[in-house]
């Protein structure tokens, strides 16, 4: 009887510890789970950051690329220059 009632409280122990409560042996890898995409979030947000960063630095101190996006994307032109812009025609006939 002794013997019993010592392996039902192992099993009953093994159970809890593999099922059961906050430390289960499956909630413990799905934190685990969770951790490893969050550390890789971390890491993909650290290498934006730095290429961000890089841009930064690159518009605060390259002249000739604040120009480029002055010119391309705001149709900006130096004194003396002209400057044309081609569009293509709008089809104004119905051919149906």
């Amino acid at each position: 009887m002794k013997k019993l009632i010592v392996w039902s409280l192992l099993a009953f122990s093994i159970y809890i510890v593999i099922f059961g409560g906050e430390y289960s042996v499956f909630e413990v890898r799905r934190v685990r789970e969770e951790q490893n995409q969050l550390m890789q979030q971390l890491s993909d947000l650290q290498a934006e950051n730095d290429s961000l960063k890089g841009w930064v630095q690159t518009l605060e101190f390259d002249s000739a690329t604040i120009e480029k996006i002055a010119r391309e994307s705001f149709g900006f032109i130096r004194d003396g220059e002209t400057l044309y812009r081609v569009t293509q025609p709008k089809d104004t006939v119905d051919n149906s």
